[in-house]
């Protein structure tokens, strides 16, 4: 199996007030179609070790890897390239333009990169809908769905350049039960139908166990790695 993201040794420290060794040599790596979770309690660096493997936070020492390419080290530039086409984020909170509508919201990723044109990402943009049962709300304004459409568009809108990894941080926290199971059967068949891998951090013990295995985090090291398969 090809390795997708790897992480080498990764530290990390705030410097203000005092020092503090938020992340301490955290090592391991995500093949592709995995769908892993990362769980621990607040303060324990789940966060912030999923901005420095989402390559939003460079301020870390140690190599990153994606897709076997070091990321560890490039320009902001190279950067902000490299995560659109490759990463796909989803957040506790959407994070939809709300004067836009769902499928402008969805094409902004492949319009920033560029690389079609306004038809084939339109195209693309109402494939992902189509997977994602959202069709419908295409033209509607993005502050007129409800919660559970509003994530369901986020994932949408983190597909539309098929990324080779989806990050999830707390993609279920403003969600109630109905809408969470919602969004674990779609990354569940992210995971079986497109080969999709997957990273997210949760709270949610539930979800985290119907994920392929859980990375357990504490005081900023890695202290586990259950399998649930």
């Amino acid at each position: 199996m090809d390795i997708v993201l790897e992480a080498k040794d990764i530290n990390k420290h705030f410097h203000k007030p005092k020092d503090f060794h938020v992340l301490k040599d955290i090592s391991f790596k995500i093949f592709n179609g995995e769908f892993a979770s990362i769980m621990g309690k607040s303060g324990s660096g789940k966060s912030t070790l999923l901005y420095i493997l989402s390559t939003m936070d460079t301020e870390y020492t140690g190599e990153l890897y994606l897709n076997n390419n070091l990321v560890t080290g490039l320009s902001a530039t190279e950067l902000s390239l490299l995560r659109n086409k490759n990463i796909g984020f989803v957040f506790q909170f959407h994070y939809l333009l709300s004067e836009f509508s769902v499928i402008e919201n969805i094409m902004l990723p492949a319009k920033k990169l560029a690389r079609k044109s306004h038809q084939e990402i339109e195209h693309d943009a109402i494939q992902k809908l189509k997977m994602l049962g959202i069709e419908s709300l295409a033209k509607q304004k993005a502050s007129r769905i409800s919660g559970g459409e509003k994530q369901r568009v986020a994932i949408a809108r983190a597909l539309i350049n098929n990324p080779s990894i989806l990050m999830g941080d707390e993609p279920t926290g403003n969600l109630d039960s109905y809408n969470s199971d919602n969004v674990f059967n779609i990354f569940k068949q992210l995971k079986e139908e497109e080969g999709l891998s997957l990273l997210v951090v949760t709270h949610d013990e539930d979800f985290a166990k119907r994920t392929d295995y859980i990375i357990q985090m504490e005081d900023g090291r890695i202290v586990g790695k259950s399998s649930n398969l």
